[in-house]
């Protein structure tokens, strides 16, 4: 699984980093970004709550 990031749409509600702190971050301008070695998600149960809780969709899962 790959998670995507569309940082044109990211607003920085931190939802994400809030909900799986252990995937997501925020960067010094307050948006989202995925922690070194995360990129897959690493298993984070959370992971999906996290991009159903981003309030504008931009976060998405590949398989």
């Amino acid at each position: 699984m790959r998670i995507g990031i569309d940082k044109d749409v990211c607003i920085g509600a931190g939802q994400c980093a809030l909900t799986a702190p252990g995937v997501f971050t925020q960067d010094d301008d307050g948006f989202s970004e995925l922690l070194p070695g995360r990129e897959d998600g690493a298993g984070d149960p959370l992971l999906r709550e996290a991009v159903r809780a981003c309030p504008v969709g931009a976060i998405t899962l590949h398989d």
